[in-house]
């Protein structure tokens, strides 16, 4: 059985600790090796709400690009995304990285294009992975992030899973 490393970004504005807290515990059902990266607030980008928790998870999978899609969908399902009557965003979880994956695979674009254009999704990215190389830049995470000119404010904050932290104690002074 062949491992894939992926990388997801996971996004809550709404009782964010407790649905990304379930997010996580979710995925460690079917994924291994999960690291995550600092967790940081950030002002929503693209609609009005409060602000988001926002952070970027490593692990490595057996499954398939599209069934591991299949599979996030339902976890953001479970945590109240699709509810008709939902306000703001309880879950989102989004592939980022399928291990050097470039292209369009069924309506999912990778390497995802918010990498490029989010903080939220760059900085988290180049803390977890900083020697990793964008699969369609040839850059690493860590030159990126150093080269951005992205106007977005992050504060990294404190966050606890399964009793660790995951916001460094240095981001956080």
């Amino acid at each position: 059985m062949s491992l894939t490393q992926v990388y997801l970004g996971l996004g809550s504005n709404i009782e964010r600790e407790t649905h990304l807290r379930a997010g996580l515990d979710a995925l460690a059902e079917f994924l291994v090796d999960i690291r995550c990266s600092a967790v940081f607030e950030s002002q929503p980008v693209g609609i009005k709400s409060g602000p988001f928790f926002n952070f970027v998870v490593s692990a490595f999978t057996d499954l398939p690009l599209m069934e591991l899609d299949r599979r996030l969908k339902f976890i953001e399902a479970d945590n109240g995304r699709y509810a008709p009557d939902r306000r703001g965003l309880p879950l989102d979880i989004d592939v980022l990285l399928f291990g050097d994956l470039v292209g369009n695979f069924d309506g999912l674009i990778l390497p995802r294009a918010e990498i490029l254009k989010n903080a939220f999704v760059l900085w988290p990215l180049s803390l977890i992975a900083p020697d990793r190389v964008h699969p369609g830049v040839g850059k690493s995470f860590a030159a990126l992030w150093a080269e951005s000119q992205i106007d977005q404010v992050l504060a990294p904050v404190g966050f606890e899973w399964r009793g660790e932290q995951l916001t460094p104690t240095d981001l956080l002074g």
